[in-house]
């Protein structure tokens, strides 16, 4: 068992109030479900407010509208955002390798590392590479020449970042993400499809998070570029000269297409697809396994293949489960018709 708290403690984290007995000591956290008597549980969605009262969790973290509970409760204003700071607390140290370079990794002579940086086993940097202060390297990962890697960077193992490739501070790669491959660029001439050289290079900029097994491909030239803040998760594919806005949330499976642009905040569910050179404005949430096929406005809500408006996707939705039953009307309507019209010529 790790270190314990009192949930007096915990609560001082989040500005909490306790509801019960303070003196509980709390491990771990758990879901509603899992929880055991050493573990603090959380509260933020209705669906488990059930599952609360069979839960053998020690405490519960909870919103202030809380209503009776079976164990001892923290209450504060916004419990989702009060878990992060919990978890931050009692998450169990990520294993990293130590400050400096590995015997085993491959460092050009001209690459320049900063202060207190790591290089994990296997770990290849080509010729002119600049690795940020305090960023870390794991294993097998490689980085290529001119590529610029900010400070308090992490590339998990596995990672491949291309010649001339930027990287901003504070940047997460998750393993087996590429960088930097070739965009998809061919003429169709002669009976054959000629490659397109990809001259340009990927940017991303700081406080950008970029889950396992992505490709961002190079640009034909200038750079694809991924703005600050924004999130992409596992498996998502962003083509050649591709702009992603800042503070974006590209959901597992999207695919975007070459010269598209996302503005400000744009949400994409997963399994989205964006035409090549769409623009979505600032704002624009697509709805999982939907298609943009053309630019969309700020704000818009969007659902369907094609996507469209997502209230008018519910109500064509709505109205394509009436299709049997109407089918069935129409053909007692056309069966009447015809004995009617029967009856008319006798």
């Amino acid at each position: 068992m790790g270190t314990s708290y009192t949930l007096a403690e915990v609560a001082k984290w989040v500005s909490g109030a306790v509801r019960g007995d303070a003196s509980v000591r709390v491990s771990g956290v758990a879901g509603v479900e899992e929880a055991q008597p050493c573990d603090l549980t959380w509260l933020t969605d209705d669906r488990f407010r059930a599952a609360l009262g069979a839960s053998r969790a020690g405490a519960v973290l909870a919103g202030e509208r809380l209503g009776a509970a079976p164990m001892p409760a923290i209450l504060c204003a916004k419990p989702e955002l009060a878990i992060v700071t919990i978890l931050e607390r009692f998450a169990p140290p990520t294993p990293r390798p130590p400050v400096g370079v590995h015997p085993t990794a491959c460092v050009a002579p001209s690459a320049r590392l900063g202060r207190d940086v790591a290089v994990g086993p296997w770990t290849i940097i080509g010729e002119n590479a600049v690795i940020g202060d305090r960023s870390i390297l794991h294993a097998q990962n490689f980085v290529g020449a001119d590529c610029r890697i900010g400070h308090d960077c992490e590339l998990w193992p596995g990672v491949v970042i291309r010649e001339r490739c930027v990287l901003g501070d504070r940047v997460i790669v998750h393993p087996n993400t590429t960088i930097g491959s070739d965009g998809f660029g061919y003429i169709y001439a002669e009976g054959r499809h000629v490659k397109i050289p990809q001259i340009g290079n990927v940017v991303i900029e700081a406080d950008v998070e970029i889950g396992a097994n992505c490709s961002i491909d190079r640009a034909k030239f200038g750079s694809t570029c991924v703005s600050a803040g924004t999130k992409i998760d596992n498996l998502v594919q962003v083509a050649h000269n591709v702009k992603v806005g800042p503070g974006c949330i590209l959901v597992a499976q999207c695919g975007i297409a070459g010269s598209a642009r996302l503005g400000t905040g744009v949400v994409l569910g997963g399994k989205v697809g964006i035409k090549d050179h769409a623009v979505l404005g600032d704002g624009v949430q697509v709805s999982a396994c939907s298609c943009v096929s053309k630019d969309i406005a700020a704000g818009a809500r969007l659902m369907g293949i094609p996507a469209i408006d997502r209230d008018e996707w519910v109500r064509q939705r709505a109205g394509t489960r009436r299709v049997p039953q109407l089918a069935d009307q129409i053909k007692a309507l056309a069966e009447r018709i015809d004995r009617l019209e029967s009856a008319a010529d006798d």
